[in-house]
């Protein structure tokens, strides 16, 4: 579902005189149905560089970036918007939304822009803010208000409102207490279990080696400053 083949990439400094900072080459890896990969390796290593070309908010400088047929690294903005939109979900470590939209229509989002009836759409979105400990009383509030954590557990149900094939997870359980760990641990599980190929960057060891079946260590990619 998602295949990584010979991936490169590298920054421009344009205000360090134009300066190319090689980062990552020949990066490959691949997640089928039902697997949950971690990315591994320490501190600037690449894990999110590699987990944004797959989202497509960096731009590929060679190889290939396959999910579900789509290349990402050759698909115009609008096949990536698409493919956001019924395929390729992602949960990031910090909650981007628009001031004054309630925490219920944030969550509901992603399956009203699918054509989901509005009624369902929150009623899925309720679930999910109930399922994460966020009080009943915030869901008309913005989320701009919320705790550091609120924000966190709003930004997982709206990753996990819509069954997506494929899902990039960026330090989920982070900011999470004992108990809204647990619930976020088996959102992944049932994920996994539908069938969704997830690739994610867990520091939390115990949470790696619970939903994780194997690691990629990004270290072996990362070029030597």
């Amino acid at each position: 579902m998602i295949v990584v083949e010979n991936v490169s990439k590298n920054f421009t400094l344009h205000n360090q005189g134009g300066i190319v900072l090689p980062v990552i080459t020949g990066a490959s890896l691949a997640v089928a149905a039902g697997q949950c990969v971690g990315l591994a390796g320490s501190s600037g290593a690449g894990k999110s560089t590699l987990m944004r070309m797959i989202w497509g908010n960096y731009r590929t400088d060679s190889g290939r970036i396959l999910v579900g047929g789509t290349d990402i690294a050759r698909a115009e903005p609008r096949q990536i918007i698409a493919l956001r939109r019924t395929t390729l979900g992602h949960v990031s470590q910090f909650l981007r939304v628009v001031p004054r939209v309630p925490a219920i229509d944030v969550v509901a989002e992603p399956l009203l822009t699918q054509g989901t009836a509005p009624d369902v759409a929150r009623a899925r979105a309720a679930a999910l803010l109930t399922r994460l400990n966020i009080p009943e009383h915030l869901w008309s509030l913005s989320p701009t208000t919320f705790s550091g954590g609120e924000q966190q557990r709003v930004n997982i149900a709206r990753g996990f409102i819509h069954p997506w094939p494929a899902l990039l997870l960026d330090e989920p359980t982070a900011s999470l207490d004992a108990g809204n760990r647990e619930v976020v641990l088996t959102l992944i599980e049932e994920a996994k279990a539908r069938g969704a190929a997830i690739l994610g960057i867990f520091h939390d060891e115990g949470a790696r080696t619970r939903v994780c079946d194997r690691l990629v260590d990004v270290s072996r990619f990362a070029v030597a400053a």
